[in-house]
């Protein structure tokens, strides 16, 4: 979901923030808005599930959690927030923007808005969806969790599908980078919550 296969050539700033002004003016792109919050994720999509242990305590957890709600998931792995990131709320809209690892490409631009955060003793997160103008709609959330025993865990789960023609040709290209996005966001959320 978070690398969508089209891309715009050399974005100013002020085309940027054009690019957000429209994007808030919009609602999310698929009707199960929230849908990452149920252990069930809604049929007729990709489903994606993976998670990584993070330590044991309440301050790993609230550690892993800052970082979370930083939107430091998305920088630590080469994302950058427009407009500048600040603490994660409901109801926010931002775009992401990516360039394609070791590829001379302009940055990708990437409208999603954050539909639920959650911040409780024990759980700390939130999930984006994607608006239109992604070629591919869904939710992804990222939340870290403490269990009975105190072990403290940081799991990634996504529901997405293709939205435009375009995306279609490229999907097994779009699973991979997907995968992969994954596995970085499970590493720099563990190395987050190993230090401190």
């Amino acid at each position: 979901m978070p690398y969508p296969l089209s891309y715009n050539c050399r974005v100013t700033s002020t085309a940027l923030h054009r690019r957000y002004l429209a994007a808030c003016a919009t609602a999310p792109s698929y009707p199960e808005v929230g849908a990452t919050r149920a252990a069930a994720l809604p049929p007729g999509y990709s489903w994606l599930r993976r998670r990584i242990h993070l330590g044991r305590g309440p301050a790993v957890l609230n550690r892993a959690g800052a970082y979370v709600l930083g939107w430091g998931t998305q920088l630590g792995t080469g994302f950058a927030v427009y407009p500048p990131p600040a603490q994660i709320s409901a109801g926010t809209t931002v775009l992401l923007r990516t360039a394609l690892p070791r590829l001379p490409l302009p940055r990708l631009v990437i409208p999603c808005r954050v539909v639920w955060t959650v911040e409780e003793l024990d759980r700390i997160g939130f999930a984006y969806g994607t608006l239109p103008g992604h070629p591919e709609c869904g939710e992804e959330s990222f939340v870290v969790t403490m269990d009975a025993a105190g072990d403290v865990w940081f799991e990634v789960t996504a529901f997405s599908r293709v939205a435009a023609w375009y995306a279609r040709l490229g999907r097994p290209v779009a699973a991979v980078l997907q995968h992969l996005a994954t596995e970085r966001y499970l590493r720099v959320v563990a190395r987050a919550a190993a230090t401190g």
